[in-house]
């Protein structure tokens, strides 16, 4: 953190806070009213049920990890609301307990039912016709027998090693032969290699049907342990401590640091189970106690964990008309042609917004650049990408044409770690130079700079972006894409560039905001700048999207905006630390989060500046102290009138009328419909932007 607030800078009066944790489930909740939402096709719907588990997953396994090795180290340090680690965690179980329960009465009462009246059927081993039984038994016999291992569970043969969220079968089985001990138990570890949804090939082409794997396991599951019965099975699954603990300092190699940390992952301690409901509880507490984690933490399901493996029904089912319509983005006219693109980027600036905008161009400008005999020079950062990644591609193909080819790859990408590792050793087999970022910060900056010979000698070109290099992610994340030839932001690219792989204690950056160097501090003097401006009677206002908010500094000098009458509208896709609407603290203040069929990832800040020029920014960075301190960010100013213009008369209002898939955060953190008396004529920002690209399309037929 900065050093402590002047007393002028805090506002008056007792401030609130959001707890961070709770705000993100709040926000995971939201998620699981898209599964819910008749809104939304069905399989669309059943998308959202699968993110609400892979959310839930990065949340214990980061999050509550961390608060409960807090309680294990006896620290008792609370939270900006005044909670203590203890009693997070209850909060914490109490809600998400909930949210569970709401997820598979979601999945087994709506989703279900729905696909069912629309000729898609999931089914349990009762609900199998003889034809599909015969099936599925001969389907286990040839794919699935051959590679499971059945584990006994006595006191010659311990509980295993169980893997940090894989799939397991527990099984209660009663030997016939020993009058002693005639119970026992056993585990069939699921092989990773094998689907969890199996689609059943004997039910009719217009009638297809699916089944989990684990069903299946469990219907068999007496082949594996001949003369013995089986009384039961449950599938579970364990989550696992994934932080990565890591001495920077300390370490020489950092590529082969992190190798080892991921092998020790799998080994961190447990922090939820999740077991299908109605195991026998004799058997559940033997395998709480191997594993070392209490009751608190045990989650009963009413159907297979990890509902997060929905996400391949999703591709299997092969209905369009239960699917989101598809969309084609739009490609501007004058950027349709790649070999044409440095003569465009170089007469203007270039300003893209996708995935509404199509993510080509940015591709392109890689690709051309790779291929284009006057390019000496690429430099890359890559966050995360796909792994099929045409960028990684172009990187590679320039390095073996010849040109310097710099890519800086951060290794500690969280849960992208692995695949960032392999693209890190393919690009340096082709000779780029890879680099891995500077000693205790991520990078997390989107940069692209490209170093041209021209006929008044070398010129750079950059890309820089709210986003990942991932085309993948592109047609579904909201982001922004900004191509200049401006001297003024190339030059401090270039700098950014310098510092990351050479030695930099302060740089100098005046255009663009960089952490942890000048942007925490240009973001409270911007905000102060807008308090004066309200003091004087002048026009003030303050338009922020970011992901979260929890920055306290930014947090308590919006506070003393709002108090000083500076209009502040934040859109806050996730956690949300400032709580608005208090009385006489943040009454000025309107926060909102849009949730729709794209993930609004962009961030975007906006300054009214009276009488001089408003100040508009977009970048990497979050509002939190790890954006802030923790990580390279990268936030470059849009100047251009005519984007600008766009932005501000265009963009920013489309986001703030949003009554469709937006949500108004109160001051009890619970989110409402904003305007409810306006009950009709529902605005869509994300439905406007696609009008727009569709309309762009139809005039220009791209």
């Amino acid at each position: 953190m900065t050093a402590a607030k002047k007393s002028e800078d805090k506002p008056s009066g007792k401030v609130a806070y959001f707890n961070r944790e709770l705000s993100w489930l709040a926000f995971n909740r939201r998620v699981l009213e898209q599964a819910q939402s008749d809104d939304f096709p069905l399989l669309e719907r059943l998308r959202f049920l699968s993110f609400v588990s892979s959310n839930l997953d990065e949340f214990y396994e980061i999050r509550v990890a961390g608060l409960m090795q807090q309680v294990d180290s006896g620290i008792h340090e609370v939270s900006a609301d005044g909670l203590g680690p203890r009693e997070q965690l209850r909060r914490i179980h109490s809600i998400t307990a909930t949210l569970v329960k709401d997820q598979y009465r979601c999945w087994n009462k709506a989703i279900i039912p729905g696909l069912k009246k629309e000729n898609v059927f999931f089914k349990t081993t009762k609900d199998l016709s003889k034809q599909e039984l015969d099936w599925v038994k001969e389907f286990y016999e040839n794919q699935i027998y051959p590679v499971l291992t059945p584990l006994a569970i006595d006191p010659a043969h311990p509980f295993p090693q169980f893997t940090n969220k894989a799939l397991y079968i527990l099984v209660s089985l009663e030997n016939p032969r020993s009058k002693e001990n005639k119970h026992t138990m056993a585990v069939i570890p699921v092989p990773r290699i094998l689907p969890r949804v199996i689609q059943i090939k004997a039910a009719p082409a217009e009638k297809p049907a699916y089944i989990f794997l684990s069903d299946i396991l469990g219907l068999f599951a007496n082949r594996l342990f001949p003369g013995y019965k089986v009384l039961g099975t449950w599938d579970f699954r364990i989550t696992r401590n994934s932080d990565l603990y890591i001495d920077e300092e300390e370490t020489e190699n950092l590529l082969q640091e992190i190798e080892e940390e991921l092998l020790n992952m799998r080994k961190g301690a447990a922090v939820r189970l999740e077991i299908r409901k109605g195991v026998d509880e004799s058997l559940l507490e033997q395998l709480l106690q191997s594993i070392h984690l209490t009751q608190e933490y045990v989650f009963r399901v009413d159907g297979p964990p990890n509902l997060m493996r929905l996400m391949s029904v999703y591709d299997i089912i092969n209905r369009p008309d239960l699917k989101f319509k598809a969309f084609i983005p739009h490609t501007p006219p004058k950027l349709s042609e790649p070999k044409a693109l440095f003569e465009i980027i170089s007469k203007e600036d270039i300003l893209l917004h996708h995935p509404y905008d199509s993510f080509t161009p940015v591709v392109d400008f890689v690709q051309q650049a790779a291929h284009d005999p006057q390019v000496f020079a690429i430099k890359q950062t890559l966050y995360r990408t796909s792994g099929d990644s045409p960028i990684i591609a172009a990187l590679s193909e320039a390095s073996q044409n010849g040109k310097q080819v710099t890519a800086l790859i951060e290794l500690k990408a969280r849960f992208d770690e692995a695949n960032n590792i392999e693209w890190a050793r393919k690009l340096e087999d082709v000779g780029v130079h890879v680099v891995y970022g500077l000693v205790g910060l991520k990078t997390h900056c989107k940069c692209c700079l490209v170093v041209r010979q021209e006929k008044g000698g070398l010129k750079r070109y950059v890309h820089l972006g709210t986003g990942n290099y991932n085309p993948k992610t592109a047609k579904s994340y909201t982001d922004i894409s900004l191509f200049t030839a401006q001297k003024s932001i190339t030059e401090e690219v270039a700098d950014l560039f310098n510092t990351l792989t050479g030695y930099a204690h302060a740089p100098n950056f005046q255009k663009l905001l960089v952490s942890p160097f000048n942007l925490h501090k240009a973001i409270l003097e911007k905000i102060k700048r807008e308090i004066e401006h309200a003091k004087s009677g002048k026009p003030a206002r303050i338009f922020a999207k970011v992901n979260s908010l929890i920055d306290r500094e930014i947090i308590d000098l919006l506070y003393l905006a709002s108090q000083s009458g500076v209009s502040i509208f934040l859109l806050v896709r996730g956690i949300c630390g400032l709580v608005p609407g208090v009385p006489g603290l943040s009454d000025n203040i309107t926060v909102r989060s849009i949730l729709g069929r794209f993930l609004e990832h962009s961030r975007i800040y906006y300054f009214e500046n009276a009488g001089h020029e408003s100040e508009l920014f977009a970048g990497s960075a979050d509002w939190m102290p790890r954006n802030f301190f923790r990580r390279i960010e990268a936030v470059f100013p849009i100047e251009n009138k005519e984007l600008k213009d766009k932005f501000i008369h265009l963009w920013i209002p489309a986001f703030m009328k949003d009554t469709s898939s937006a949500k108004e955060l109160d001051l009890n953190g619970s989110y409402i419909n904003p305007n409810p008396e306006e009950t009709t004529d529902k605005i869509s920002a994300q439905a406007y932007f696609m009008r727009l690209s569709e309309e762009a399309r139809q005039i220009y037929k791209t």
